[in-house]
């Protein structure tokens, strides 16, 4: 996907975000705005892995407990597979899998393994939701989000280091639902979206 396909279909216009009340005071946690549709590539990811559509916030590691273990996860799985593009995997454009241990996979997938592994170890699946981003260099690009009773912290392939969403630089644009992660909202908060608000 392109990042002017994904700006279009997320409906993204500078009016949106510039002077909105609602968006003017910066939280620790990413607040969702109108129901969205879902990146290309997800729309049989619930049905290939029902975990990575589950909703629930009760689970066994809270608190401390579960940023260190996010922390963990994350660079596991970053160390564990190797990033290649779906077009040379696959020889298509947005094919969202778990990582294969030959060939190893891109974000998408990155999160995906990291989303299973989590939840493997007793972290509720409302906690994690994918997110599609525009990084730094305003690519395309996916997370997962954690939320925790501190705000919401990003997994990310590209850094080993587990940050508060506002470290990122990231441009946020969507988001799964975490009463129904089937579902996808529109965010439009952070990196280019604070500059246009500035």
């Amino acid at each position: 996907m392109t990042v002017a396909s994904a700006l279009l279909s997320t409906g993204l216009a500078l009016g949106l975000v510039a002077g909105s009340p609602a968006m003017a005071a910066e939280n620790a946690t990413l607040s969702l705005r109108k129901a969205i549709a879902a990146p290309d590539g997800f729309a049989d990811v619930c049905n290939r892995y029902d975990w990575a559509c589950a909703a629930g916030s009760k689970g066994q590691v809270r608190g401390k407990a579960l940023l260190s273990l996010a922390r963990e996860v994350n660079n596991a799985i970053n160390h564990q597979y190797r990033q290649v593009t779906d077009r040379s995997q696959y020889g298509t454009e947005e094919v969202w899998a778990l990582p294969t241990s030959s060939r190893g996979g891109d974000c998408e997938d990155f999160v995906l393994a990291k989303k299973h592994s989590l939840i493997e170890a007793g972290v509720a699946p409302g906690r994690l939701l994918i997110a599609t981003v525009l990084d730094r260099r305003r690519a395309l690009h996916a997370v997962l989000v954690l939320r925790t009773e501190e705000g919401d912290f990003v997994l990310d392939n590209l850094n080993n280091r587990v940050k508060g969403w506002q470290e990122t630089g990231y441009s946020f644009l969507r988001m799964q639902n975490p009463d129904a992660p089937h579902r996808w909202n529109a965010v439009f908060k952070g990196g280019m979206f604070d500059r246009a608000r500035t």
